[in-house]
């Protein structure tokens, strides 16, 4: 288990290593891990919100507990790294929240992120020293890691109401030099935007995809790791509803002609 766990630690730290992009797709449970896995994406990433969603609850609504075991589960269904969503990681104090990166790796995570957001109830942007204090126990607790784990360092803003990309820069900046290894702006909708970040740090950046950019755009603007969050479950879950309405509302099954087929689905499930 040891060298399994270390092996994938090291592949995971190669992939930022290397020239170009890569993409990280982020299932939501075991099968839609498999799923990826068997489509031939060489890293996985957890989806806080998606994960949420397969427990009946909203994001932001899972123990650490919780996402422990999900993280474990996830480990044990694909041969592949796993970097995890760790929200806050759910404490406010530097140093509680570091302990829950060092959780992620002794759960099998490859790597782990950090937000400058407190979550919710009553969710703020941390104050920028307060943010940077977080990041750098962080840091220091990876350090003291027996596997080379990937620390991600995000900066909230975009997605919480603060339209300030200077700010944000200014944190992923200050993350950088806390020790961070990757950093993360959620939020990013141009290649100006990308490009801004990624030529104000020197670390390899994630960018969050979204409709607006393909993989080959967000690689030229200098994006390295290309996550989707939630959206993948989202889009599951649209299917999901449009086909439950449809039966509901009209009485009618048409949807079902789209789904894939037994066979096909079986396939990917025994894969490795």
């Amino acid at each position: 288990m040891a060298m399994d766990r270390y092996e994938r630690a090291a592949r995971f730290r190669a992939l930022h290593e290397r020239e170009g992009a890569f993409i990280t797709p982020n299932p939501w449970d075991r099968g839609s891990a498999r799923v990826l896995a068997g489509l031939g994406f060489e890293a996985l990433a957890t989806t806080s919100s998606g994960f949420a969603f397969t427990l009946g609850r909203s994001d932001g609504a899972v123990s650490r507990e919780e996402t422990m075991a999900h993280i474990r589960d996830l480990v044990g269904a694909a041969a592949l790294p796993v970097s995890a969503d760790l929200e806050n990681c759910y404490s406010d104090d530097p140093a509680e929240a570091a302990q829950t990166l060092r959780l992620a790796c002794e759960a099998g995570a490859s790597g782990g992120s950090i937000e400058d957001y407190s979550g919710h109830p009553g969710g703020r942007i941390y104050d920028f020293d307060h943010a940077v204090e977080r990041v750098a126990a962080a840091v220091e607790v990876v350090r003291g890691l027996p596997v080379p784990f990937m620390l991600t360092a995000r900066a909230e803003n975009l997605i919480r109401g603060r339209d300030d990309l200077a700010d944000t820069i200014k944190r992923l900046q200050a993350f950088e030099k806390a020790g961070a290894d990757v950093l993360y702006a959620p939020g990013l909708k141009t290649e100006d935007e990308v490009k801004q970040v990624c030529s104000a740090v020197s670390m390899p950046v994630n960018v969050l995809a979204g409709a607006s950019l393909t993989a080959a755009e967000i690689a030229g603007a200098g994006g390295k790791r290309i996550s989707v969050g939630g959206a993948l479950a989202r889009v599951g879950i649209g299917g999901f509803l449009g086909a439950a309405r449809e039966m509901a509302e009209g009485g009618t099954f048409a949807a079902f002609a789209g789904a894939p087929g037994f066979g096909e689905i079986n396939k990917l499930m025994e894969g490795e």
